[in-house]
């Protein structure tokens, strides 16, 4: 990582106390500010060149993942261009220096800025799916509350999506701790929720903390912010992603649970002003505007896009049916397994757990930290072309040699490594692999968080690749695909059509049955169907 210093003044006379700063040092170049809190990187703004001719409105989407969630939002007006922008958890920040002057003298308004330069891996636009409660009241949520893991004063949770996922996602209902077979199908595993916490406090906790945060990040990045926020506040439109497999009881939770963490004020605000859009279909909208897809897109052109996220992989197969006046994609078919992510970091905890167990460092503690620093880094570099990786968790004077522990770092082998994968991968494979079965698909757009893994892209790659199928990569984090393209998604439906996984309704037409009292008396109504067979109309 390159960190860029230098030094401004601020007079802090207006809400933005400059907007623009542009420089070159040491070869790489500022970003323009929106404020005098944070510098968005390249990657945290998309200007999609659509003109907004609808009434004014901030459009907000919220990706609350099974480890991380992002938020991206637009502010539209009549005649404007859509600029998405996602929100900086973190963000570059500018620490007040002391001072009595002004300019570069010293002053009370002096600020420096540190800028933070990761050119593969941008983890300030996700916030980590995570609350922490200490005695039954919420402590902190997001990178403090990971903090609060180990901690034996707090109750944290985590993943706490799992629980929401249906019985058709789920592989089993029991919990067995870490099941590292590759050979057995992955046993569901749910992380108890904190004593005395319901599901739906855990989600309005955290959605208000987002939210709190989005609020925050739109009124100090947005010129004249306040009073806009103030102005539309009450007519926000949510959009909240869901994996292809949720249905209406998932999406009744989240409205209540909004209810509860203030964001809508009553059932009817929520049904007015609450949109899903699944991830996949999110997805897509990003995918096709970071790709040149004029270059293989024709009308009649079938292709496939796969979310692999934190534990959900969404897999959605389109058919282009124009390209002007506008694109316009139809659904053929989608899948939705319980994989990704956190079922690698699932195996590397079962493999640590069991090669240590005779080691001073085989225990919870010490296991979580190594996996915490695993997922963090070494998940993500892992390609399977190392001969060994190391995961460092500890100091200089953590040490045994036996196991492989040396200065507070652990060695594995590749081969160690590449098998905490494989039960994803599999699964990921097979679910595509029956999407794509009998058809002709050329192209394969790879999204997503874990989507991201060198190692899935891959193995991936390799599969599809002697099927015909070129598997195509966003060079952005895709981390945040279904949180900026729900975005894209609310203002431009280029998805035309879809096949519904299910129909709610009754039947209005059923055989006629002279023995069913019921239809003796509407026997004056019976008639020949369709199928030549005489029914009658039941009764509504």
């Amino acid at each position: 990582m390159k960190v860029i210093e230098t030094v401004i003044t601020d007079t802090l006379e207006t809400e933005l106390a400059y907007s623009r700063l542009a420089a070159v040092v040491n070869g790489t170049e500022y970003i323009e500010p929106q404020d005098f809190w944070t510098f968005p990187s390249p990657m945290e703004r998309q200007t999609n060149h659509q003109v907004y001719q609808g009434e004014e409105k901030i459009i907000v989407a919220i990706d609350l993942g099974t480890t991380h969630t992002a938020v991206s939002f637009t502010h539209a007006y009549p005649g404007s261009e859509i600029d998405v922008r996602t929100v900086n958890n973190s963000g570059n920040k500018m620490e007040r220096t002391a001072g009595s002057g002004r300019g570069l003298q010293g002053s009370s308004n002096l600020f420096k800025i540190h800028i933070n330069i990761e050119p593969k891996y941008d983890t300030t636009i996700q916030i980590p799916t995570i609350v922490a409660y200490e005695q039954y009241d919420l402590d902190s949520c997001g990178a403090e509350a990971r903090e609060r893991i180990g901690d034996d004063a707090y109750e944290v949770s985590k993943w706490f999506k799992l629980h929401l996922h249906p019985d058709s996602m789920k592989i089993s209902d029991e919990p067995p701790a870490y099941d590292y077979n590759v050979d057995d199908s992955p046993a569901m595993e749910i992380p108890p929720l904190p004593w005395g916490a319901t599901l739906t406090r855990v989600y309005a906790d955290f959605m208000e903390y987002v939210f709190k945060g989005f609020r925050t990040f739109f009124q100090e990045t947005t010129p004249n912010g306040v009073a806009i926020w103030n102005r539309l506040s009450s007519s926000i439109v949510i959009i909240l992603t869901i994996p292809n497999g949720w249905d209406t009881r998932q999406q009744g939770f989240l409205k209540q649970a909004a209810r509860e963490a203030d964001i809508v004020q009553s059932e009817e605000d929520a049904d007015l002003r609450i949109e899903f859009v699944t991830e996949g279909e999110a997805s897509v909208h990003y995918v096709l505007g970071k790709v040149n897809h004029r270059t293989w897109l024709k009308k009649g052109t079938m292709f496939a896009v796969t979310d692999a996220g934190g534990s959900t992989v969404d897999s959605t197969l389109y058919v282009c049916k124009a390209l002007e006046p506008k694109l316009e994609l139809e659904v053929c078919a989608s899948e939705c397994i319980q994989a990704g992510g956190v079922f690698v970091d699932r195996a590397i905890r079962a493999l640590l757990t069991e090669k240590l167990s005779n080691s001073r460092f085989g225990d919870n503690e010490s296991i979580s930290d190594m996996v915490d620093k695993f997922e963090r880094r070494t998940k993500r570099v892992f390609d399977g072309s190392q001969e060994s990786l190391v995961i460092e968790f500890g100091g200089r004077r953590d040490n045994d040699r036996e196991y492989g522990i040396l200065q507070g770092k652990i060695t594995l082998t590749g081969s160690e490594v590449g098998t905490t994968f494989d039960q994803v991968i599999k699964r990921s494979t097979d679910s595509c692999l029956k999407l794509l079965a009998g058809r002709k698909v050329k192209h394969l757009l790879l999204v997503g968080g874990f989507g991201e893994s060198p190692y899935l892209r891959l193995r991936l790659k390799k599969e599809f690749g002697s099927k015909g199928t070129e598997v195509v990569t966003v060079e952005e984090p895709s981390k945040k695909a279904a949180a900026e393209g729900a975005v894209l998604w609310y203002t431009k439906q280029i998805v035309s059509a879809r096949v519904a996984r299910f129909t709610i309704g009754t039947n209005i037409i059923v055989p006629f049955i002279p023995a069913n009292a019921e239809h003796f008396t509407r026997r004056n109504q019976a008639f020949i169907g369709p199928r030549q067979v005489l029914v009658s109309l039941s009764h509504l």
